[in-house]
């Protein structure tokens, strides 16, 4: 966090493509062991049965960033001229800032296992420990999977190919939403950031009651598959309406399906492996699933390229959470 934090501050100097295209790259490796550090770190804190749940709650962070960073980054651009920067320099160097401050402070405050936290008390630690120590002895018992075995397993990498398709719609939402509500609503840039709130605030809401909800039923790949349906219909009802409020509404559903989705997803790999496996298993699917990242956005830009709207490229996206769908229903039956 802290290298991502620099690197992203840095951007505020970029005067060259060359030097654009090296600070991002740079970026996406600062950037690369951070989810699934966090995702793996999870795993040994919280069972499994309210994983899910300890996930969501991390990623509401995520739809918060959503409400929070339009409006901040539209209030940081009005400060163009202010200290000799541009608006634009404003926004990369004071978002990159509470990074830096965060990873600093994780260095103090975060304690790698439930032993070595001092501010539970010894029945606390104990019970915890126990707990998660039963589970790791429960998958051991299913047979020893090495990294090795991990990396190569079907499952695995179903799961990375569920995690593309999921991320597709996250990214695609999360890049492209802005323009969209501007299209179909004919507001300004600040207005438009206001109302680009709008499906976040569903969305952070759902997430968790709908991991709440996976958590209680013990059950996640039906959980996954209605989410990325409610998400597809979502991205294939804005595709045709016009009007601002249906509009946002439609906005929200995909929203509200594709980020429920996730959580439940990521309480998957570490319900069946563990340790050094799971780490990798995890980093390998989250590499996967980020490619996601690259070809939503991406395709939404060609599709509206060549046809001056975004009705095809959301109907693109959408199709491709109907997969996910029916990948999530796969699993279910590989378990």
């Amino acid at each position: 966090m802290i290298t991502w934090g620099v690197i992203s501050s840095a951007m505020a100097i970029v005067r060259t493509p060359a030097e654009f295209y090296a600070l991002r790259f740079l970026l996406g490796v600062a950037e690369a062991g951070f989810f699934p550090g966090v995702i793996y770190y999870l795993s040994r804190w919280f069972p499994a049965r309210e994983r899910a749940s300890a996930v969501s709650r991390f990623m509401t962070a995520t739809a918060v960033s959503g409400i929070v960073g339009g409006p901040l980054s539209g209030a940081l651009f009005t400060l163009d001229g202010v200290g000799g920067l541009a608006g634009w320099q404003w926004i990369f160097v004071a978002e990159g800032i509470p990074s830096i401050v965060l990873g600093v402070s994780t260095l103090f405050f975060l304690t790698d296992r439930p032993e070595e936290a001092r501010w539970l008390s010894a029945a606390e630690r104990e019970h915890l420990e126990a707990t998660m120590r039963g589970e790791t002895d429960d998958i051991a018992r299913q047979g020893h999977v090495s990294l090795r075995d991990a990396l190569l397993h079907p499952t695995v990498w179903l799961l990375g190919l569920l995690s593309f398709t999921l991320l597709v719609g996250l990214y695609s939402i999360s890049f492209w939403l802005p323009q969209i509500v501007k299209a179909f609503s004919g507001r300004d840039n600040v207005e438009v950031a206001f109302l680009s709130a709008i499906p976040y605030v569903a969305a952070a809401i759902a997430m968790v009651l709908v991991s709440a909800h996976s958590d209680s039923k013990q059950e996640r790949c039906m959980h996954i598959a209605f989410a990325a349906l409610v998400g597809a219909a979502g991205l294939a009802a804005s595709s045709i309406v016009q009007a601002p409020i249906p509009g946002l509404i439609a906005l929200s559903g995909a929203a509200v399906g594709v980020f429920s989705a996730i959580p439940v997803f990521w309480s998957l790999p570490t319900a069946f492996l563990t340790g050094t496996p799971a780490a990798g298993a995890i980093a390998l699917i989250n590499s996967l699933g980020n490619l996601g990242g690259f070809a939503g956005p991406y395709l939404i830009g060609r599709v509206r390229d060549v046809t001056g709207g975004f009705t095809g490229s959301l109907l693109a996206i959408a199709g491709l959470l109907v997969g996910s769908a029916a990948l999530a229903v796969r699993l279910r039956r590989m378990r």
